[in-house]
């Protein structure tokens, strides 16, 4: 049972307390800036935790500044789609509400509060304009729209934001931005290689790890570690190295199968 801590209260609670009942994630933006993509990152692997669990979930995005352009940006780090919260009614019975926010935001009413730390981009800003800001919410903003507007490969800023804890504040550059790309092109050639070999079920060891990382707390730096122990195990054959990051990436959304069939 996925639990997660409630910044309202401190205290630890169930994201899903009935069983099969609907779940309410909205998630809070009140800019467009790589803090703002956070916030959505994390309800989106929070719709994907519980899902994977078997909860019904309901998502809603309010965001009172530049809607189109952050529903644009989260599109293109594989961000499920949000309902807009200005044009629906209160609730539609659900069992349980989860806001999620940035530091600064204020959610509204009751309901769990889940708070996403700030994400600070740092050193030269990507891209080729050299008027952008160099720190601060400005250069947030600019990177990020340099990031998704580039070459790059988006699945990286995923996995650099997915590799910090939520509640811990997130620095960005070239340079850390270069070592999630360098390991996400590791992962699905590895991937790729491992597919080529006979399927074989998940480890009921490594499953059960997996799902008690993201459990507690959404723990997705504790699913990445599990994944590179399983990289390496000598005792776990291809077959389950792919199935296992299969299955991790219903949740991370990393595209790691990416590079299927591309092998000669």
């Amino acid at each position: 049972m996925l639990r997660i801590l409630d910044a309202r209260t401190g205290e630890s609670v169930s994201a899903a307390p009935a069983r099969r009942g609907l779940t309410r994630i909205e998630a809070y933006a009140s800019g467009l800036d790589l803090t703002a993509l956070r916030v959505l990152l994390t309800a989106d692997v929070l719709v994907r935790a519980l899902e994977l669990g078997g909860t019904p979930v309901w998502t809603i995005l309010t965001a009172p500044h530049r809607l189109a352009e952050l529903r644009a940006a989260a599109t293109t780090l594989s961000i499920r789609p949000f309902e807009d919260g200005r044009d629906l009614a209160s609730g539609l019975g659900e069992a349980q509400v989860l806001h999620v926010t940035g530091e600064r935001d204020t959610a509204p009413g009751g309901g769990t509060v889940v708070r996403v730390a700030p994400v600070t981009w740092t050193g030269e800003p990507p891209g080729p304009d050299p008027a952008a800001p160099s720190g601060g919410a400005a250069a947030s903003g600019a990177a990020l729209r340099a990031l998704l507007s580039a070459d790059a490969d988006s699945g990286a800023l995923r996995l650099a934001l997915l590799s910090v804890p939520r509640d811990a504040p997130v620095t960005l550059d070239a340079g850390r931005l270069g070592e999630a790309e360098r390991t996400l092109a590791r992962w699905r050639r590895a991937v790729a290689e491992w597919a080529r070999h006979p399927s074989r079920p998940v480890p009921e060891e490594v499953r059960t790890r997996l799902r008690a990382a993201w459990e507690d707390d959404l723990d997705v730096p504790g699913v990445l570690d599990v994944l590179r122990d399983v990289a390496v195990a000598p005792d776990i054959p291809d077959g389950a190295r792919f199935e296992t990051y299969a299955y991790a990436d219903r949740l991370l959304a990393l595209d790691l199968p990416r590079d299927l069939g591309s092998l000669g």
